[in-house]
């Protein structure tokens, strides 16, 4: 099968890409390369596949023939980004998602499973939540995902089958590995300087996934009878992985020795509070197996971060940062207020 996977070369897609490949798949993939910066270690192209550079917003009907599936995981990935410019983030996040599917299926592509979250579920409260649930997201971030799910839902025919996998929040080690995301922002304020810092109140709920069980989940919907996927969404990780932040702050101090909790001043309760079952994704693909837990992943990551001696300037600043590298390639004119490469850009390049 011949797969596009949109966002190859982010978080998830460079662990993802191999993972395609062992398994058998012809993949192409599509980025723009707003983190060609970023790389944490080293980027090893352990396959060759083919490569197109260009911005989502900005893909035609000619980049997507011959394609029977795509996965869509490209877009602006965290919510200080997506608050960074709202108007951009819906723009790229449910515009262009909408535009792509619609684009794909036009040229015949049959499938089409989106990267969506569980922060559609956003102030959740304290009940345990399913793919039934209502949606309540609190970010421009959540609000785009669900807003592709809406309409991206109502493509679906005989010969278009979208799937939408609502992942946890990720955490684990990759080549452009994100300090954004919970476990792994725990574990780098441990690792560098002593304090597993929180900055909430730690009493949210959130599910974590690790990013190759969540992308286990893309190659078992991509495996799976079409049937069992068409027009569904699951919500990716495992019932047990659910955690308050206090939770996760206690496996980072047992994890990084001489680490101790400490809170922020002024700490406040997170409107982001959402606890999900996880039961169809594993009774319905009998290819989804996870097997990561947060202590494990928390244990990789600190020997990551002991590998590569990870600094706190370099985790916190214009690097790793998202939102950070972004603003950088802003200021010094390499991407104009569209967030598109300019021509100062290129010629740096050249």
């Amino acid at each position: 099968m011949k797969v596009l996977v949109t966002g190859h070369n982010g978080y998830v897609g460079t662990v993802m890409m191999p993972m395609l490949i062992k398994a058998g798949y012809d993949v192409t993939g599509l980025d723009s390369n707003l983190y060609k910066g970023s790389t944490f270690g080293e980027m090893i192209k352990t396959q060759d596949y083919s490569e197109i550079e260009k911005d989502i917003r900005d893909i035609q009907s000619s980049d997507l023939k011959g394609f029977e599936a795509i996965i869509h995981l490209a877009g602006l990935s965290n919510d200080p980004l997506g608050d960074l410019n709202p108007e951009l983030t819906y723009e790229i996040n449910h515009k262009a998602s909408v535009r792509l599917a619609k684009l794909g299926k036009n040229v015949g592509v049959k499938r089409f499973i989106f990267s969506s979250s569980c922060s559609n579920y956003g102030a959740g409260g304290q009940d345990w939540l399913d793919e039934k649930s209502p949606f309540n997201p609190v970010t421009p971030y959540g609000t785009s995902k669900v807003r592709v799910e809406q309409e991206v839902a109502k493509l679906a025919d005989d010969d278009f089958s979208p799937t939408f996998l609502r992942s946890g929040t990720a955490y684990g080690v990759s080549p452009r590995l994100r300090f954004d995301l919970v476990l792994n922002n725990l574990l780098a304020w441990a690792f560098t300087t002593g304090k597993v810092f929180l900055k909430s109140d730690g009493l949210a709920w959130r599910p974590i996934v690790h990013i190759r069980d969540m992308s286990l989940a893309f190659l078992s919907a991509l495996d799976a009878p079409i049937d069992l996927v068409h027009n569904e969404a699951f919500n990716v990780g495992r019932t047990e992985e659910n955690y308050r932040v206090r939770d996760l702050a206690d496996i980072v101090a047992e994890t990084v020795p001489g680490s101790k909790i400490e809170y922020s001043s002024g700490a406040e309760p997170d409107k982001r509070n959402y606890r999900v079952l996880c039961n169809k994704i594993s009774e319905t693909l009998p290819g989804y197996k996870p097997r990561w837990t947060a202590r494990q992943g928390a244990k990789e990551l600190y020997e990551a971060y002991k590998k590569v001696g990870l600094r706190q300037e370099e985790f916190e600043g214009s690097r790793y940062r998202r939102v950070d590298h972004i603003k950088q390639l802003l200021s010094s004119g390499r991407l104009d207020d569209t967030l598109r490469w300019t021509k100062n850009a290129k010629n740096q390049e050249n």
